[in-house]
């Protein structure tokens, strides 16, 4: 059997370390051709020794020397800067790259990636909330398949695996709601960042956390669903699943519903991913209704919770419009994660840079460029 090469990148963030998992799981099928991080030097030279990938990218060019003299007895090409990933991305063999950097600093690799014909196991939402069109269009023209991660979107992968001559009439993100759900706007004024960083279900990096909290990684989700899957924002509808046992549905034109379930583990989707069209045998826990012997649901405070209306009206106005989202909630988020501005704040700050930021109706990579920057100085200055 040929071991199937993969990069990749953020191999010290969650998704990544858990990647690993898997490939630690299954030496007999993948082999691991590229490993990247940010900053984490020490866990990146650990997981160098370990799987002695031919490249090795250090985000942080500060850190290149410390790595390099690390793995100095090791015959691992190691470079460093943002542009060593599109170069890596160039000049490996890996026929599929698992993006799992965090935010907008996704978008530029996995181009390069799918330029280079090699299919995509996407983590990184951000990519396809940013130049969802242009990422899209460039992975047909290649050939190119884009196998999500997000346990919401395998989930509806799967739903629709035998199902491409039946039109999906919507699909049903389901969201675990946060460690705030049900709170009201004056229960929220005086939230900490220890408190949102306290997930319920899922164990996260604190960008992702924030996010969950503050429903604006289920509105991200929302625009990545609109061009994975081809629908318009009146097919895509969200429930509060607090048990975040059901991944999430589609619902075809007969009226009939499938959902895909399991118990909140990101190895599983990961998994999915990496080793598609087979399902790979794993020991992953198993779920039982025994356990969970009530299963609910409700509608999504978004009066409340404005992030989540915010992507959707993001997404119904298009354009460069969720770039500019993206932007502003990054900066926000790290502004919370700095104790700059309050939790309630995170949505204000989105919001007057949505109204405030230039439009573009038909962006191209240049103009997300260019509204990504516009939008984070903006974003650094406003609600000071």
């Amino acid at each position: 059997m040929t071991k199937k090469k993969i990069a990749i990148l953020g191999s010290t963030g969650s998704i990544g370390t858990q990647a690993l998992e898997v490939v630690r799981a299954n030496p007999d099928r993948f082999e691991v051709e590229v490993l990247t991080a940010g900053n984490n030097v020490s866990l990146l030279i650990e997981q160098s020794r370990e799987f002695q990938p031919a490249f090795v990218v250090i985000g942080n060019s500060a850190k290149y020397t410390e790595l390099k003299q690390a793995l100095s007895d090791l015959e691992i090409t190691v470079m460093a800067g943002e542009e060593a990933l599109v170069e890596a991305m160039q000049a490996c063999e890996s026929s599929m790259v698992l993006t799992a950097l965090v935010g907008y600093a996704g978008l530029r690799p996995t181009l390069t990636a799918i330029e280079a014909g090699k299919d995509i196991a996407l983590a990184n939402k951000e990519t396809l909330v940013v130049a969802g069109e242009l990422v899209m269009a460039l992975a047909a023209k290649k050939g190119v398949q884009i196998y999500p991660v997000d346990s919401e979107h395998s989930a509806i992968y799967q739903c629709l695996v035998g199902e491409a001559h039946n039109p999906i009439e919507k699909i049903i993100l389901t969201a675990s709601g946060g460690p705030f759900r049900g709170r009201t706007r004056e229960e929220l004024l005086t939230v900490t960042k220890e408190q949102a960083l306290k997930h319920p279900n899922w164990d996260m990096g604190a960008k992702i956390t924030i996010d969950s909290a503050s429903l604006m990684n289920k509105g991200l989700e929302v625009i990545e669903a609109k061009w994975l899957f081809d629908l318009t924002p009146s097919q895509i509808d969200v429930v509060v699943h607090p048990q975040s046992i059901i991944h999430s549905l589609v619902q075809f034109e007969d009226g009939s519903i499938k959902a895909q379930l399991g118990l909140p583990d990101m190895k599983l989707p990961i998994q999915y991913a990496l080793g598609y069209p087979e399902r790979l045998k794993s020991d992953f826990e198993r779920f039982s209704f025994m356990d969970y012997p009530n299963l609910t649901f409700e509608q999504p405070d978004m009066k409340t919770f404005r992030n989540l209306q915010l992507a959707f009206d993001a997404l119904d106005r298009g354009g460069n419009m969720p770039c500019i989202l993206n932007a502003a909630n990054e900066v926000a988020v790290a502004r919370f994660l700095k104790d700059e501005i309050t939790f309630l704040q995170l949505a204000e700050l989105n919001e007057t840079c949505m109204n405030q930021v230039t439009y573009v109706g038909t962006p191209t990579l240049e103009d997300y460029i260019a509204t990504d920057k516009e939008t984070r100085r903006l974003a650094k200055e406003v609600l000071r």
